[in-house]
């Protein structure tokens, strides 16, 4: 058995063990259930599993979560909605997120997916100092998509 302090008691019976631990109004719990002779110890159980929890919410809280923003945009998009939309992408990957960059083609633009990667290969161009293609631009249906995540050392 080992007390409230830490030092360890020896092997003591369950009755003596009980009344040791209620003369100090504290809990017996059995640490290792397995072993020979069960090793229990005195504590208060309540502030044991208040402690482990406020922890375990500690370490939750500091896992970084990544979320998927995304700009989408047009093949005959302009230079100052180009613009626009290049600072809000910059602004995604500045907080760490990841960035989805959708260009629509509509009606007959799909014919013409070049000027789609243009665009995208030149906004990959623009932020390539905070961010990396993760994914080259992909045509899928009416969509062209393009993924780039924040470089690793901001």
């Amino acid at each position: 058995m080992v007390d409230d302090e830490g030092t360890q008691l020896g092997i003591i019976s369950l009755d003596q063990a009980l009344s040791i631990a209620d003369e100090r109004g504290l809990d017996l719990v059995e640490v290792s259930p397995n072993a020979a002779p069960p090793v229990c110890r005195i504590m208060d159980y309540g502030k044991y599993k208040y402690q482990t929890s406020k922890r375990a919410a500690e370490a939750k809280k500091k896992t970084a979560r990544v979320e998927i923003k995304e700009v989408k945009m047009r093949p005959k998009t302009e230079l100052h909605d180009y613009t626009f939309k290049l600072k809000n992408a910059r602004r995604f990957l500045e907080e760490g997120n990841k960035l989805k960059v959708t260009i629509m083609f509509r009606g007959r633009e799909v014919t013409h997916p070049d000027y789609g990667r243009r665009l995208l290969v030149r906004l990959a161009e623009d932020v390539k100092d905070i961010g990396q293609v993760e994914m080259m631009p992909r045509m899928a249906g009416r969509f062209m998509t393009m993924v780039i995540a924040p470089l690793k050392n901001k």
